[in-house]
């Protein structure tokens, strides 16, 4: 009979989103997940990394795990494994870890705290799991004492060689963190290292009948030389930038007997989604089309090109939870070359109209221009009248002024 095993990552409790808190939103995915795994009678959950958003976790998100993993683990006497990924502290995710096992919570913090695999019996089936928390190549050589580890790639097979020949007699799953190169890759992971030297290759986890791995916030998974997808990332459960706007969030339902791994892709329902808006101010402030929420976690494109008075906050009053506005027009329009000498003599109205049109893409109207041209007098009429009165003039402003002899025109 299968082993069910519920594959997640990248929770980052605590996640901080254009200064808004995303603790609420994680709550919410995280109670969906509570009552997945009592529906689908799951025989154990991992965390493949990155529980936390940082090393120092505000106590809000500490409270969040703690009430998630009592239900999971105590009212559902559910098996967990967590490892630690690279947002994590080690050393505080892994405390209390020898006394968590008593009640089946594997947590597994710092590499040095042992690689000894987790069995664990589920309803109808056993499986066998290798905890491989994030580590940097340093603490692998240290562990190992090996001294020739300087690349990711490299100190994973050290390790997984490092645990010697797989036994078959149940599944074998590895619960790890890193880069596999060829990953589609998102703007809220934090790289693993410079250049290459942070990705991994697949091939290093042949032999396990599933990999559930952590980091890439993306669902993806790498096909083997045999044809099967052992080699899984779950994703995040939540939208964490812009470039995930698209993704479509899950948990992997694992079923692992027989053959190769059953996958299937359970989506969670976020609290407010998180999209990219474009179109032109008017018609984004006449609300959402039907189907859309005006709730969302929200980047606004405006198309308008002209001035527009405080947009953003014209738009809050419809969509209370827009984060970011972009004007893409004025962003991309034009060369950006600066004005020559022979631009900058042709006056201040000409050199406007070239400004304008190298911002906008397109050439003042003579409605512009007739401001413009209001402006530009204006100031003209502001800087004589405040100008200080010229060597021989009459301090009254006469006319006469400087009709004397020898007096030249100002």
């Amino acid at each position: 009979m299968p082993f069910r095993l519920l594959h997640t990552a990248d929770w980052h409790l605590g996640r901080v989103f254009f200064n808004v808190s995303l603790l609420d939103d994680q709550a919410h995915v995280l109670e969906q997940l509570v009552d997945l795994a009592r529906d689908c009678r799951a025989d154990a959950l991992v965390i493949a990394g990155d529980v936390y958003d940082r090393a120092v976790p505000p106590a809000d998100a500490v409270r969040l795990l703690n009430e998630t993993l009592t239900r999971l683990a105590l009212d559902l006497d559910l098996a967990v494994v967590i490892i630690a990924g690279n947002h994590d502290s080690a050393e505080r995710l892994g405390f209390g870890s020898a006394l968590m096992e008593e009640r089946r919570c594997y947590v597994r913090g710092p590499l040095a705290g042992g690689l000894a695999p987790v069995e664990i019996s589920g309803r109808d089936g056993a499986a066998r799991l290798f905890p491989l928390p994030y580590a940097e190549p340093a603490l692998v050589r240290e562990l190992l004492g090996a001294t020739d580890l300087t690349s990711h790639d490299a100190a994973l097979a050290a390790l997984i060689t490092h645990l010697g020949a797989l036994p078959n007699d149940l599944p074998n799953i590895a619960v790890g963190h890193c880069f596999v190169g060829g990953g589609a890759v998102c703007e809220s992971e934090r790289p693993l290292s410079v250049g290459g030297a942070g990705q991994v290759a697949a091939e290093r986890f042949a032999g396990f009948d599933y990999v559930a791995l952590g980091h890439l916030h993306r669902p993806q998974a790498f096909r083997d030389a045999d044809g099967q997808e052992r080699v899984q990332y779950s994703g995040s459960l939540l939208k964490y930038s812009f470039s995930e706007a698209t993704h479509a969030k899950s948990v992997s339902l694992v079923e692992l007997g027989d053959g190769p791994p059953q996958v299937t892709r359970i989506a969670l329902s976020p609290r407010r989604d998180l999209r990219i808006v474009e179109g032109h101010l008017a018609d984004l402030l006449a609300g959402p089309p039907p189907g859309e929420s005006a709730q969302d976690y929200l980047l606004l494109r405006l198309l308008d090109t002209g001035a527009l008075l405080d947009p953003m906050g014209r738009l809050r009053t419809v969509y209370p939870n827009a984060l970011h506005l972009e004007r893409p027009a004025l962003a991309q329009a034009g060369d950006g070359r600066t004005p020559s000498r022979e631009q900058l003599a042709r006056g201040d109205e000409a050199l406007f109209a070239d400004f304008f049109t190298e911002v906008t893409g397109q050439a003042p109207s003579d409605a512009q221009r007739d401001v413009l041209h209001a402006v530009l007098a204006d100031l003209a009429r502001q800087e004589r009248e405040a100008a200080p009165p010229t060597f021989g003039s009459d301090p009254a402003g006469s006319d006469q002024a400087g009709s004397g002899a020898g007096s030249e025109p100002a």
